[in-house]
């Protein structure tokens, strides 16, 4: 265990149960929401048999919580006095207990992978018209609807690609993952079914309110309000493509909760880094951050704005770059991202070239068996019988053997690595390509491996690299050129917020000019309107970041 900071202390003994804790990126939550628990748990504010109840959006801050918890209240405590489990999870387990209550089988199949990505590709539809189809149901299930009131909705607005899976999906007894959270609140909706979870759970702790959906608030409101602990940071609300609205729901929070607790210091970052973070906070409605220990950054860290005339060499200079800090401190990792997988192909490209060995987050990341069957398929694989075939979803299933796959841990990695395979196969990256772009492992083995690795924005969130290279800050990239409302703005600017936060020692900021389209065209591009309020960090130009590399002690940050 390591000691309380001030702050930590503070929600610690918090005595009353709802509590608004405002932690940005680095700041120690995930130990705060430990100590949160331990503290209700020590004072007898939530009695045996009442269970504390925390609410994660991922199995990684689930599994980070849980053993945060097991240091401070050990295994048994863990077991009997808490529940820790993510939206859907909590959902699921609504939904088996109670499906009754509102006509439904408790026998429903609870997803394990993404039904309605395969029922499009399964349709051979392109990524446009698959886009369409998630946004619609999506948009249909965010509010409390029947699957009838879901299907005359989706009649209603014309979506027919989407009702006709709509339809398909109920008469198979199948959820999607948007059907979770929408069922969950139509079961909590009965009083005698919300009251059993009120006395069940003495209070509730929800990690990362900002990307909560109001679906998801109202859930959570059903079992805990007014007895809930809710941490997160505004600044990082960067999903509002899967119905997050962060100012919405933070507006809401602060108006049921009767304290607040706001964390000032970073364990994570650089003097410099920060100072680039809190140039942003008038756009992300971020809190102004200060380096927790200054003087244990070498050269007070490094921040960087460069232009380039062209993507290509933008990509050069920062695989250049990417390679020399790995040079000084080879223990370090090195994230390259940018707002668009596209926008960074760029990078990849030198890399490849350069045969630089690197981690790329959008690939299949597979057990030692899936991965064995996916290179056996693809060594071998008719990619002219795939082109003719109606159902490409199926015909990849049986090329792979999948229905030969007994182990479910397995066949859930497989089912989701050929979704992965007929996503590349549809923007044409050939089968040798895919084929090498397999890897092995899990995500503690090559997600946090020492290297280069490269991602999107929105990929990065929840991670921290010692080095963060951001490409593609042009305006219609960055911000996002369909961004057009005020919030949408907002959300853009939280994401550069989000690529930044996530470095250690040092980020650079780069912007091209000229940017050749997948087309092959090129375009110019007018820089990122996000740099100008960076000006207010003092970046440093290339030559000043020439001579900061040059006369730090990589000694001392390599050791860091």
């Amino acid at each position: 265990m390591v000691t309380p900071t001030r702050a930590q202390e503070e929600i610690r003994d918090h005595a009353a149960l709802d509590l608004l804790v405002v932690a940005p990126a680095g700041c120690g939550k995930t130990e705060a929401l430990a100590l949160r628990v331990q503290g209700m748990l020590n004072r007898s504010e939530v009695v045996s048999p009442r269970k504390v109840l925390v609410v994660t959006f991922s199995n990684r801050a689930r599994d980070n919580i849980r053993e945060r918890l097991r240091s401070y209240i050990g295994v048994n405590t863990l077991r009997d006095r808490v529940s820790v489990v993510n939206f859907h999870g909590l959902s699921a387990r609504i939904i088996r207990a109670h499906a009754n209550v509102i006509g439904l089988s408790p026998d429903l199949k609870i997803p394990e992978t993404d039904i309605i990505g395969k029922a499009c590709k399964t349709r051979n539809f392109g990524y446009a018209l698959e886009s369409r189809v998630k946004d619609a149901l999506r948009d249909a299930k965010l509010e409390p609807r029947s699957d009838l009131e879901v299907q005359e909705y989706l009649s209603t607005n014309r979506e027919v690609h989407a009702l006709e899976i709509e339809q398909e999906r109920v008469s198979r007894g199948e959820l999607s993952y948007d059907d979770l959270p929408r069922l969950a609140e139509l079961i909590l909706a009965n009083e005698r079914v919300a009251s059993l979870y009120k006395a069940h759970f003495g209070a509730v702790v929800v990690d990362e309110f900002q990307d909560l959906t109001p679906q998801q608030l109202r859930i959570v409101n059903a079992i805990g309000y007014k007895r809930t602990t809710f941490a997160g940071d505004l600044a990082q609300g960067i999903y509002g493509f899967t119905g997050a609205k962060p100012s919405e729901v933070n507006a809401a929070i602060e108006e049921e909760c009767t304290s607040r607790v706001t964390f000032a210091e970073s364990h994570r970052s650089s003097p410099a880094v920060l100072a680039a973070v809190n140039s942003l906070s008038s756009l992300t409605s971020g809190v102004e951050l200060t380096a927790a220990i200054p003087d244990r950054w070498p050269g007070g860290g490094m921040f960087s704005i460069v232009p380039f005339p062209d993507s290509e060499a933008e990509a050069l200079w920062m695989v250049e770059l990417a390679q020399g800090l790995l040079e000084r401190a080879p223990s370090h990792r090195v994230g390259i991202m940018a707002r668009t997988a596209a926008r960074r192909r760029f990078v990849e490209a030198e890399l490849v070239k350069r045969e630089i060995d690197f981690m790329r987050w959008d690939d299949g990341v597979l057990d030692t068996d899936a991965a064995r069957m996916m290179r056996s398929m693809l060594s071998s694989f008719d990619l002219r019988g795939y082109e003719r075939a109606e159902n490409k979803d199926q015909f990849l299933r049986e090329a792979v053997g999948i229905d030969s796959v007994v182990e479910t841990d397995s066949k859930k990695s497989l089912a989701e690595a050929l979704v992965w395979c007929q996503d590349l196969l549809q923007q044409d990256v050939s089968v040798f390509e895919i084929r090498s772009r397999v890897r092995v492992g899990d995500d503690s083995t090559l997600v946090t491996k020492p290297g280069i690795h490269v991602l999107t924005g929105h990929a990065g969130k929840g991670q921290q690299f010692d080095w963060a290279l951001i490409v593609g800050a042009e305006d219609g990239t960055l911000p996002f050129f369909k961004a057009e409302s005020d919030e949408e703005l907002a959300e853009e600017a939280r994401v550069l917020s989000v690529m930044l936060s996530r470095a250690r020692h040092g980020a650079v900021i780069g912007y091209a000019k000229n940017v050749r389209t997948q087309a092959g065209r090129p375009r110019d591009y007018d820089p990122s309107p996000f740099l100008l309020p960076l000006k207010k960090a003092e970046p440093r130009d290339r030559s000043s970041l020439r001579s900061w590399l040059a006369s730090v002690d990589w000694e001392m940050i390599g050791a860091r």
